[in-house]
Protein backbone atom coordinates (compact mmCIF):
# COMPACT_ATOMS: atom_id res chain seq x y z
CA UNK A 1 0.00 0.00 0.00
CA UNK A 2 0.89 3.57 -0.47
CA UNK A 3 1.29 6.47 1.54
CA UNK A 4 -2.27 7.77 0.81
CA UNK A 5 -3.80 4.16 1.54
CA UNK A 6 -1.62 3.84 4.82
CA UNK A 7 -3.11 7.52 5.95
CA UNK A 8 -6.88 6.20 4.93
CA UNK A 9 -6.64 3.03 6.99
CA UNK A 10 -5.78 5.55 10.19
CA UNK A 11 -8.37 7.52 9.46
CA UNK A 12 -10.51 4.48 9.58
CA UNK A 13 -9.78 3.10 12.64
CA UNK A 14 -9.32 6.77 13.82
CA UNK A 15 -13.23 7.00 13.28
CA UNK A 16 -14.04 3.61 15.45
CA UNK A 17 -11.97 4.85 18.08
CA UNK A 18 -13.84 8.15 18.43
CA UNK A 19 -17.63 6.32 18.08
CA UNK A 20 -16.02 3.58 20.91
CA UNK A 21 -15.03 6.43 23.21
CA UNK A 22 -18.06 8.50 22.98
CA UNK A 23 -20.05 5.24 23.80
CA UNK A 24 -17.51 4.36 26.71
CA UNK A 25 -18.12 7.94 27.90
CA UNK A 26 -21.97 7.33 27.50
CA UNK A 27 -21.62 4.41 29.97
CA UNK A 28 -19.56 6.51 32.38
CA UNK A 29 -22.38 8.80 32.61
CA UNK A 30 -24.85 5.64 33.89
CA UNK A 31 -21.73 4.94 36.26
CA UNK A 32 -21.71 7.92 37.95
CA UNK A 33 -25.44 7.91 38.30
CA UNK A 34 -25.50 4.80 40.31
CA UNK A 35 -22.19 6.07 42.20
CA UNK A 36 -24.45 9.53 43.20
CA UNK A 37 -27.31 6.80 43.69
CA UNK A 38 -25.52 4.48 46.22
CA UNK A 39 -22.98 7.52 47.95
CA UNK A 40 -19.61 5.79 46.31
CA UNK A 41 -16.54 7.72 45.23
CA UNK A 42 -15.74 8.42 42.09
CA UNK A 43 -12.06 6.88 42.01
CA UNK A 44 -11.78 3.00 42.56
CA UNK A 45 -8.21 2.43 42.78
CA UNK A 46 -8.31 -1.40 42.89
CA UNK A 47 -10.71 -1.60 39.89
CA UNK A 48 -8.29 0.78 37.83
CA UNK A 49 -5.28 -1.36 38.50
CA UNK A 50 -7.11 -4.46 37.69
CA UNK A 51 -8.14 -3.03 34.59
CA UNK A 52 -4.63 -1.42 33.42
CA UNK A 53 -3.53 -5.13 34.34
CA UNK A 54 -6.01 -6.46 31.75
CA UNK A 55 -5.58 -4.27 28.78
CA UNK A 56 -2.20 -4.08 29.04
CA UNK A 57 -2.21 -8.27 28.90
CA UNK A 58 -3.68 -8.14 25.70
CA UNK A 59 -0.65 -6.33 23.97
CA UNK A 60 1.61 -8.12 21.86
CA UNK A 61 4.71 -6.06 23.12
CA UNK A 62 6.44 -4.05 25.78
CA UNK A 63 6.08 -0.97 23.46
CA UNK A 64 2.08 -1.30 22.95
CA UNK A 65 2.47 -2.56 27.08
CA UNK A 66 3.13 0.67 27.85
CA UNK A 67 1.37 2.82 25.33
CA UNK A 68 -1.83 1.22 26.18
CA UNK A 69 -1.36 1.72 29.74
CA UNK A 70 -0.91 5.17 29.26
CA UNK A 71 -3.56 5.67 27.16
CA UNK A 72 -6.56 3.70 28.96
CA UNK A 73 -5.52 5.63 32.21
CA UNK A 74 -6.47 9.31 30.13
CA UNK A 75 -9.42 7.32 29.29
CA UNK A 76 -10.34 6.51 32.70
CA UNK A 77 -9.22 9.99 33.77
CA UNK A 78 -11.41 11.34 31.45
CA UNK A 79 -14.05 9.15 32.94
CA UNK A 80 -13.79 10.12 36.03
CA UNK A 81 -13.72 14.07 35.54
CA UNK A 82 -17.00 13.25 33.53
CA UNK A 83 -18.31 11.67 36.80
CA UNK A 84 -17.60 14.56 38.89
CA UNK A 85 -19.12 16.92 36.54
CA UNK A 86 -22.17 15.56 36.36
CA UNK A 87 -21.79 15.49 40.57
CA UNK A 88 -21.45 18.53 40.27
CA UNK A 89 -24.53 19.22 38.35
CA UNK A 90 -26.44 17.37 40.96
CA UNK A 91 -25.24 19.44 43.75
CA UNK A 92 -23.26 16.76 45.40
CA UNK A 93 -20.15 18.55 46.57
CA UNK A 94 -22.33 20.30 49.24
CA UNK A 95 -21.32 23.09 51.32
CA UNK A 96 -17.52 24.48 51.33
CA UNK A 97 -16.26 24.23 54.64
CA UNK A 98 -15.07 28.44 53.78
CA UNK A 99 -17.37 31.24 54.93
CA UNK A 100 -17.97 33.87 52.46
CA UNK A 101 -17.89 37.21 53.89
CA UNK A 102 -18.47 40.46 51.83
CA UNK A 103 -15.21 41.93 53.29
CA UNK A 104 -12.67 41.78 55.42
CA UNK A 105 -13.24 42.73 58.83
CA UNK A 106 -11.02 45.78 59.33
CA UNK A 107 -12.36 47.87 62.39
CA UNK A 108 -10.70 46.74 65.87
CA UNK A 109 -8.31 44.11 64.59
CA UNK A 110 -5.00 43.10 66.22
CA UNK A 111 -2.05 42.39 63.31
CA UNK A 112 1.12 40.71 64.41
CA UNK A 113 3.88 41.01 61.86
CA UNK A 114 7.87 38.86 62.28
CA UNK A 115 10.48 41.50 63.05
CA UNK A 116 10.55 45.20 64.53
CA UNK A 117 9.86 48.61 63.77
CA UNK A 118 11.23 49.27 60.08
CA UNK A 119 10.85 45.77 58.78
CA UNK A 120 9.55 44.98 55.32
CA UNK A 121 6.70 43.08 57.03
CA UNK A 122 5.26 46.48 58.43
CA UNK A 123 5.55 48.13 55.48
CA UNK A 124 3.74 45.73 53.75
CA UNK A 125 1.28 45.37 56.75
CA UNK A 126 0.59 49.16 56.79
CA UNK A 127 0.35 49.27 53.42
CA UNK A 128 -2.84 46.58 53.47
CA UNK A 129 -4.31 47.50 57.11
CA UNK A 130 -3.17 51.75 57.69
CA UNK A 131 -0.83 53.39 59.48
CA UNK A 132 -3.26 53.42 62.23
CA UNK A 133 -3.31 50.16 62.85
CA UNK A 134 -3.18 48.08 66.59
CA UNK A 135 0.20 46.05 65.84
CA UNK A 136 2.69 43.81 68.03
CA UNK A 137 6.17 41.98 66.71
CA UNK A 138 7.44 38.16 67.08
CA UNK A 139 10.74 37.38 66.78
CA UNK A 140 10.02 34.35 64.06
CA UNK A 141 7.38 33.23 61.28
CA UNK A 142 6.78 30.28 63.90
CA UNK A 143 5.88 32.76 66.81
CA UNK A 144 3.54 35.07 63.94
CA UNK A 145 1.69 31.99 62.99
CA UNK A 146 1.17 30.86 66.66
CA UNK A 147 0.24 34.01 67.69
CA UNK A 148 -2.76 33.93 64.91
CA UNK A 149 -3.69 29.99 65.64
CA UNK A 150 -3.98 31.44 69.66
CA UNK A 151 -6.11 34.43 68.86
CA UNK A 152 -3.63 36.79 70.49
CA UNK A 153 -4.19 38.17 66.41
CA UNK A 154 -6.89 38.38 64.51
CA UNK A 155 -4.52 38.43 61.23
CA UNK A 156 -1.00 38.34 60.32
CA UNK A 157 1.43 39.36 57.64
CA UNK A 158 4.11 36.89 56.86
CA UNK A 159 6.40 37.31 53.26
CA UNK A 160 5.58 34.49 51.21
CA UNK A 161 7.65 35.63 48.20
CA UNK A 162 10.21 37.33 46.17
CA UNK A 163 10.44 38.40 42.72
CA UNK A 164 14.06 37.56 42.43
CA UNK A 165 15.31 35.36 45.24
CA UNK A 166 11.91 33.17 44.93
CA UNK A 167 9.83 31.74 48.07
CA UNK A 168 10.10 32.00 51.56
CA UNK A 169 10.39 28.08 52.36
CA UNK A 170 9.79 28.20 55.79
CA UNK A 171 6.38 30.34 55.48
CA UNK A 172 5.01 27.27 53.32
CA UNK A 173 5.94 24.78 55.55
CA UNK A 174 4.10 26.62 58.44
CA UNK A 175 1.04 26.89 56.13
CA UNK A 176 0.76 23.24 56.29
CA UNK A 177 1.63 23.03 59.99
CA UNK A 178 -1.10 25.29 61.51
CA UNK A 179 -4.87 26.15 60.78
CA UNK A 180 -3.96 29.24 59.09
CA UNK A 181 -5.75 30.57 55.91
CA UNK A 182 -4.71 33.10 53.40
CA UNK A 183 -7.45 36.15 52.58
CA UNK A 184 -5.31 38.46 51.33
CA UNK A 185 -2.35 39.73 49.68
CA UNK A 186 -0.40 42.68 49.48
CA UNK A 187 2.67 42.99 47.27
CA UNK A 188 5.47 46.02 48.13
CA UNK A 189 8.53 47.00 46.41
CA UNK A 190 11.74 46.04 47.88
CA UNK A 191 14.51 48.90 48.59
CA UNK A 192 17.42 47.50 49.97
CA UNK A 193 19.89 50.19 50.92
CA UNK A 194 23.08 49.81 52.71
CA UNK A 195 22.93 51.70 56.43
CA UNK A 196 25.53 52.75 58.60
CA UNK A 197 26.31 55.51 61.58
CA UNK A 198 25.62 58.84 60.76
CA UNK A 199 29.37 59.38 60.77
CA UNK A 200 30.91 56.30 58.75
CA UNK A 201 32.00 56.25 55.40
CA UNK A 202 31.89 53.21 52.91
CA UNK A 203 35.73 53.12 53.04
CA UNK A 204 34.85 52.46 56.94
CA UNK A 205 33.07 49.08 56.44
CA UNK A 206 34.12 46.15 56.71
CA UNK A 207 31.10 43.56 57.91
CA UNK A 208 27.47 43.34 56.79
CA UNK A 209 24.65 42.26 58.36
CA UNK A 210 21.09 41.52 57.11
CA UNK A 211 18.45 38.74 56.63
CA UNK A 212 19.75 35.97 53.83
CA UNK A 213 17.41 36.78 51.08
CA UNK A 214 18.64 40.27 51.36
CA UNK A 215 21.57 39.48 51.26
CA UNK A 216 21.09 37.34 48.25
CA UNK A 217 19.36 40.04 46.43
CA UNK A 218 22.48 42.10 46.85
CA UNK A 219 24.70 40.00 45.35
CA UNK A 220 26.16 42.21 42.21
CA UNK A 221 26.67 44.86 44.51
CA UNK A 222 28.39 42.75 47.60
CA UNK A 223 30.68 41.14 44.86
CA UNK A 224 32.37 44.28 44.72
CA UNK A 225 33.31 44.45 48.07
CA UNK A 226 34.80 40.37 48.39
CA UNK A 227 36.74 41.89 51.47
CA UNK A 228 33.49 42.20 53.22
CA UNK A 229 32.16 39.94 55.86
CA UNK A 230 28.59 38.93 55.20
CA UNK A 231 26.32 37.64 58.51
CA UNK A 232 22.87 36.42 58.24
CA UNK A 233 20.70 38.24 60.48
CA UNK A 234 16.90 36.77 61.19
CA UNK A 235 15.65 39.85 59.57
CA UNK A 236 16.70 43.47 57.45
CA UNK A 237 15.13 45.71 60.68
CA UNK A 238 16.94 44.20 63.18
CA UNK A 239 20.57 44.46 61.19
CA UNK A 240 19.91 47.96 61.56
CA UNK A 241 18.62 47.75 65.16
CA UNK A 242 22.09 46.14 65.72
CA UNK A 243 23.99 48.88 64.01
CA UNK A 244 22.56 51.32 65.90
CA UNK A 245 22.71 49.60 69.42
CA UNK A 246 26.79 48.06 68.88
CA UNK A 247 27.67 51.81 67.38
CA UNK A 248 30.88 50.61 65.42
CA UNK A 249 31.62 52.76 62.21
CA UNK A 250 33.17 49.14 60.88
CA UNK A 251 29.56 47.73 60.66
CA UNK A 252 26.36 48.10 58.09
CA UNK A 253 23.17 46.59 57.42
CA UNK A 254 20.80 45.90 54.31
CA UNK A 255 17.80 47.28 54.86
CA UNK A 256 14.80 49.96 54.03
CA UNK A 257 14.50 53.45 54.02
CA UNK A 258 12.19 52.65 56.92
CA UNK A 259 14.65 50.69 58.93
CA UNK A 260 16.97 53.94 58.40
CA UNK A 261 14.33 56.33 59.87
CA UNK A 262 13.52 54.41 62.58
CA UNK A 263 17.09 53.85 63.98
CA UNK A 264 18.40 57.24 62.38
CA UNK A 265 21.55 55.41 60.17
CA UNK A 266 22.93 56.79 57.19
CA UNK A 267 22.05 55.56 53.76
CA UNK A 268 25.56 54.94 51.71
CA UNK A 269 23.49 52.99 49.36
CA UNK A 270 20.48 53.43 47.60
CA UNK A 271 18.84 50.51 45.77
CA UNK A 272 21.26 47.88 45.79
CA UNK A 273 19.15 44.99 44.82
CA UNK A 274 20.54 43.06 41.61
CA UNK A 275 17.41 43.48 39.60
CA UNK A 276 15.13 46.51 39.35
CA UNK A 277 11.22 45.88 40.11
CA UNK A 278 12.58 43.98 43.09
CA UNK A 279 9.27 43.13 44.83
CA UNK A 280 8.11 41.00 47.73
CA UNK A 281 4.66 39.38 48.01
CA UNK A 282 3.16 39.00 51.15
CA UNK A 283 0.08 37.13 52.64
CA UNK A 284 -2.49 38.66 55.24
CA UNK A 285 -3.19 35.29 57.34
CA UNK A 286 -6.22 34.41 59.78
CA UNK A 287 -7.30 31.51 61.51
CA UNK A 288 -10.51 31.85 60.24
CA UNK A 289 -12.08 29.41 57.18
CA UNK A 290 -13.24 32.84 55.52
CA UNK A 291 -12.99 34.60 51.31
CA UNK A 292 -14.25 37.58 50.11
CA UNK A 293 -16.84 36.87 47.72
CA UNK A 294 -14.86 38.34 44.90
CA UNK A 295 -12.08 36.72 45.37
CA UNK A 296 -9.83 35.42 42.41
CA UNK A 297 -6.83 33.02 43.39
CA UNK A 298 -6.91 29.71 45.08
CA UNK A 299 -3.61 28.20 46.74
CA UNK A 300 -3.68 24.77 47.59
CA UNK A 301 -1.31 22.14 48.58
CA UNK A 302 -0.62 18.19 48.52
CA UNK A 303 1.19 15.12 48.32
CA UNK A 304 1.50 12.83 45.54
CA UNK A 305 2.09 8.90 45.34
CA UNK A 306 6.12 8.13 43.83
CA UNK A 307 4.21 6.79 40.38
CA UNK A 308 5.50 7.58 37.43
CA UNK A 309 2.45 10.46 35.52
CA UNK A 310 0.96 11.24 39.17
CA UNK A 311 1.61 14.59 38.60
CA UNK A 312 0.79 14.58 35.40
CA UNK A 313 -2.73 13.93 36.00
CA UNK A 314 -3.25 15.63 39.17
CA UNK A 315 -2.78 18.80 36.73
CA UNK A 316 -5.45 17.46 34.29
CA UNK A 317 -8.09 18.86 36.55
CA UNK A 318 -6.82 22.54 35.74
CA UNK A 319 -7.10 21.62 32.15
CA UNK A 320 -10.22 19.95 32.13
CA UNK A 321 -11.93 22.54 34.29
CA UNK A 322 -10.11 25.91 32.25
CA UNK A 323 -8.51 26.51 35.34
CA UNK A 324 -5.61 29.09 34.97
CA UNK A 325 -2.74 27.77 37.36
CA UNK A 326 -0.45 30.20 37.96
CA UNK A 327 2.30 29.06 40.61
CA UNK A 328 3.56 25.68 41.52
CA UNK A 329 6.30 24.99 43.86
CA UNK A 330 7.37 21.42 45.53
CA UNK A 331 8.77 21.16 49.17
CA UNK A 332 10.53 18.16 51.18
CA UNK A 333 7.96 16.60 53.31
CA UNK A 334 9.68 16.94 57.24
CA UNK A 335 10.97 13.06 57.62
CA UNK A 336 9.91 11.43 54.78
CA UNK A 337 12.67 11.02 52.25
CA UNK A 338 13.04 12.11 48.95
CA UNK A 339 8.97 12.63 49.18
CA UNK A 340 7.78 16.26 48.38
CA UNK A 341 4.87 18.50 48.96
CA UNK A 342 3.54 20.19 46.06
CA UNK A 343 1.94 24.13 46.59
CA UNK A 344 -0.35 25.28 43.79
CA UNK A 345 -2.07 28.94 42.78
CA UNK A 346 -4.87 29.00 40.44
CA UNK A 347 -7.27 31.32 39.57
CA UNK A 348 -10.87 30.66 40.78
CA UNK A 349 -13.41 30.86 43.42
CA UNK A 350 -14.48 28.85 45.54
CA UNK A 351 -18.03 28.88 44.90
CA UNK A 352 -17.97 28.48 41.02
CA UNK A 353 -18.03 25.28 39.88
CA UNK A 354 -15.59 24.63 38.27
CA UNK A 355 -13.70 25.19 40.85
CA UNK A 356 -15.29 23.03 43.35
CA UNK A 357 -14.91 20.35 40.22
CA UNK A 358 -11.62 20.77 40.00
CA UNK A 359 -10.87 20.58 43.94
CA UNK A 360 -13.05 17.21 44.49
CA UNK A 361 -11.10 15.29 41.80
CA UNK A 362 -7.34 16.78 43.31
CA UNK A 363 -9.23 15.73 46.69
CA UNK A 364 -10.00 11.92 45.68
CA UNK A 365 -6.40 11.88 43.82
CA UNK A 366 -4.19 12.76 46.16
CA UNK A 367 -2.70 13.13 49.61
CA UNK A 368 -3.40 15.46 52.36
CA UNK A 369 -4.88 18.10 50.24
CA UNK A 370 -5.47 21.30 51.81
CA UNK A 371 -7.35 24.45 50.53
CA UNK A 372 -5.02 27.46 52.00
CA UNK A 373 -6.91 30.34 51.43
CA UNK A 374 -9.35 32.04 48.37
CA UNK A 375 -8.42 35.38 48.30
Amino acid sequence: MDLKELRDRIDEIDEEIVALYEKRMKISEDVAAYKIENGKNVLDREREQSKLSKVKSLTHNDFNALGITELFEQIMSMSRKKQYALMADKGIFGKTPFIPVDRLEMKDVKVVFQGINGAYSEAAMVAYFGEDVDAFSVSTFRDAMRAIDEGMADYGVLPIENSSSGIVNANYDLLTEFENYIVAEQLINIDNCLLCLPDADLSDIDTVYSHPQALMQCVPFLDDHPDWKQISYSNTAVSAEKIKRDGLKNQAAIAGERAAKAYGLKVLNRDINSSEGNSTRFIIVTNQKIFVKDAGKISICFELPHRSGSLYRILSHFIYNDLNMTKIESRPIPDRPWEYRFFIDFEGNLCDPSTKNALRGLREESRNMKILGNY
